[in-house]
Parts: structure tokens; C-alpha cells; sequence
């Protein structure tokens, strides 16, 4: 599958090849958010470009584009630099693994993806004056005190745990764009991104959606951390998507992150149950200690982007959910069709939202 991408060595054959067309670089573009922004900016018109490491990112995920000819697909590590005459008018850095097991398997190069990656990038939008925009994460409200979580929220963190390098590093890496910005006038745009699901999601990803569907699926344990109670806000990813390129596109660059993510919020017990009526499963859900700083709640106040983007999400967890499990199903090659479920649960609580 690998072969059909077109991986270049990073050199000055990366010079614009259409005029009349804007140009972006998608750091990290090999993803699970990357490849799914690719494949939109491409629909949009645009050249795209995307760097990857391949540590997380994988060539599968971006072979129904290797074909378009407005496509290129570099190998390249943000941490080196970049060289001064690439030429580009957008840039989005989503370059950092995003799950636990994934950014503390290498804490440290974790830490340098987030704040050498993010210089070297605003180094080349100073260069280049290009707009650039940033992936922070929901991570920097830390375990919050303050529920919904607004974007002026200062958060409750922990400076020196095993999640520190996710958390920390999106931190200062929104210190260094906005710093940019103040000193160099570059055009920023930061959004802090809360959890999000979808097709191209790894089966060993970590994170709680794909690991219950894969668990259900394989008809193993589905493993519940702590009692269950904490809550999170589940968002499909063609709806985060949407809201990066409302973002991107809004005329006046902003002052301030702003907040992507589903107002509708569950808790972990009540998806675990979602996923085994969904996926006819029958998988116990058995229950392991809580991770530590592992947040207790997590919701976005999206007020904001409603208002100014006129953005906020239109999928359903419902089929949300559907999409994705057929995904894992085809993935993992099980071979049998989904006996799909909705949940009197689930019926409740999308029908108030807002």
C-alpha cells in the first residue's frame, strides 16, 4: 500500500506547480485527523502537501489520494528543520501523536514534536507569510475545576506526570504561536481539540472509542477505567474537520484558541454500554484503576464557535458510531455484518441536543 504514495526527499522540487492555487502543508498528514484533512483541502481545490514521520501516521490512510496529481506526500520529522525555500501559503501542524500509549511510549521526542515542530513550522510561515494554524487539545484544561470548559479557562494541570509531554508541550506550543504572532505579525489560528472519533483510527490507537469497538469486535473485555463516571464529548471526525477549515477561513485572525469539540456529553460506562448494544457484543465490561490525572469530566463551552464560525456539530454519536464500527469491522476482517442497535439511551440524550 505504501508504494502508491508518492514520498519525496525534502528538497526545492517542492515549489508551487499551479499558480493559480493555494498551496497547504499538512504536518502530521499521514494521521488519523491529517489524512481526513488531505482529503478535504484537496476536495477544496487546493495542492496539498503532507509531511509525516510514518511513527504514527500510516501510508494506508492516504492511498485514495497518491493518485491526484495535486498531491504530494513528503517523509520528514518536523523536530529537523525545514528548508527556507518551501514554498507554501497555508500550514496546519497536527504533527504530535494525540493517544496516551503513543506520546509517553518516547516522552521526550513527544515534547520536542510540540515545541521544536512548532518553531520550525512558524519559522517557515514567517518566511514564507503564510497563515498557519495550530492543533492544540483539550488536554491544557488539565483535570478541570470549571465545567463546561470555556477557551479563557486557565486549566488545572500537572506540570511533571506521565501525561506532562502531551499536555505541556500543546501548552507551550501556544505560547510560541501566539508569541510569534505578537512579535512577527504572523496570521495564527489555534483550536483546541476534544475528543474525536472516526474511520482511520488505529485498532491499538488508546484512546476510549477505538479501544471499546475493537474490544467489542473481537469479542474481548471491554476495559473501563476507573468506576465510569467521568464524562467526555465524543465528536466525529468530518465534523471536527469542518470546523478546522471554518477556522482557517474566518477573515480576522483571533486573539485566543478557540474550542472544537460536541457539547453532548456521556460518560464512559453509558459508552462502553453503547458500544456492546451497537456491535451485538458479547463482551463483559470489567473495570482497571484509574490512570493517573486522567480528567473526571470533560466538555467544551463552544459558544464561541457558533457565534463566529457558525460551526458546531451535525453527526450524531448514533451514526457516528455506525461509521466508525464499520470501519473496525472492515479493518479488522471479521467478516460479518453489524447487527446495528439504537439505544432508547442514545435516542434521549441527541434528542436534546442542542
Amino acid at each position: 500500500m505504501g508504494r502508491v504514495v508518492r514520498v519525496l526527499k525534502l528538497d526545492s522540487r517542492s515549489g508551487r506547480r499551479h499558480a493559480d492555487r493555494a498551496r497547504a502543508l499538512v504536518a502530521g498528514g499521514a494521521g488519523f485527523l491529517g489524512s481526513h484533512l488531505c482529503q478535504r483541502l484537496l476536495a477544496d481545490g487546493y495542492e496539498v502537501i503532507a509531511l509525516d514521520n510514518f511513527h504514527t501516521g500510516k501510508r494506508c490512510n492516504l492511498a485514495g489520494m497518491a493518485r491526484d496529481a495535486s498531491f504530494t506526500c513528503i517523509k520528514h520529522d518536523i523536530v529537523d528543520e525545514l528548508p527556507a525555500d518551501f514554498a507554501v501559503d497555508e500550514i496546519y501542524n497536527l504533527a504530535c501523536p494525540a493517544s496516551p500509549p503513543h506520546y509517553q511510549a518516547d516522552p521526550i521526542h513527544t515534547f520536542k514534536t510540540s515545541v521544536l515542530g512548532s518553531i520550525n513550522l512558524l519559522e517557515l510561515a514567517r518566511r514564507r507569510n503564510a497563515k498557519i494554524f495550530q492543533a492544540s487539545t483539550s488536554e491544557v484544561y488539565g483535570d478541570p475545576l470549571v465545567h463546561p470548559q470555556p477557551e479563557g479557562y486557565f486549566g488545572n494541570v500537572n506540570t511533571h506526570g506521565p501525561r506532562s509531554c502531551y499536555d505541556e508541550g500543546k501548552r507551550s506550543a501556544e505560547t510560541l504561536f501566539f508569541d510569534y504572532s505578537r512579535t512577527y505579525g504572523i496570521d495564527v489560528r489555534i483550536a483546541r481539540i476534544f475528543n474525536t472519533y472516526g474511520p482511520r483510527m488505529r485498532p491499538d490507537d488508546g484512546r476510549v472509542v477505538s479501544n471499546f469497538i475493537v474490544q467489542a469486535l473481537r469479542g474481548k473485555d471491554i476495559t473501563v477505567y476507573g468506576s465510569g463516571t467521568q464524562t467526555r464529548s465524543f465528536c466525529f471526525v468530518d465534523d471536527l474537520i469542518e470546523g478546522f477549515v471554518r477556522l482557517m477561513n474566518v477573515p480576522l485572525a483571533l486573539q485566543h484558541p478557540v474550542n472544537l469539540g460536541n457539547s453532548v456529553e456521556f460518560t464512559i460506562m453509558e459508552l462502553a454500554e453503547l458500544v456492546v448494544d451497537y456491535t451485538n457484543s458479547r463482551s463483559r465490561i470489567v473495570h482497571r484503576p484509574l490512570p493517573v490525572d486522567d480528567p473526571r469530566q470533560r466538555k467544551p463551552d463552544i459558544a464561541f464557535a457558533r457565534q463566529y464560525l457558525g460551526w458546531e456539530p451535525k453527526v450524531t454519536l448514533n451514526e457516528g458510531l455506525a461509521r466508525t464500527a464499520a470501519y473496525f469491522e472492515t479493518l479488522l476482517g471479521n467478516g460479518r455484518p453489524l447487527a446495528a442497535k439504537r439505544s432508547s439511551r442514545l435516542s434521549l440524550r441527541e434528542a436534546t441536543a442542542p
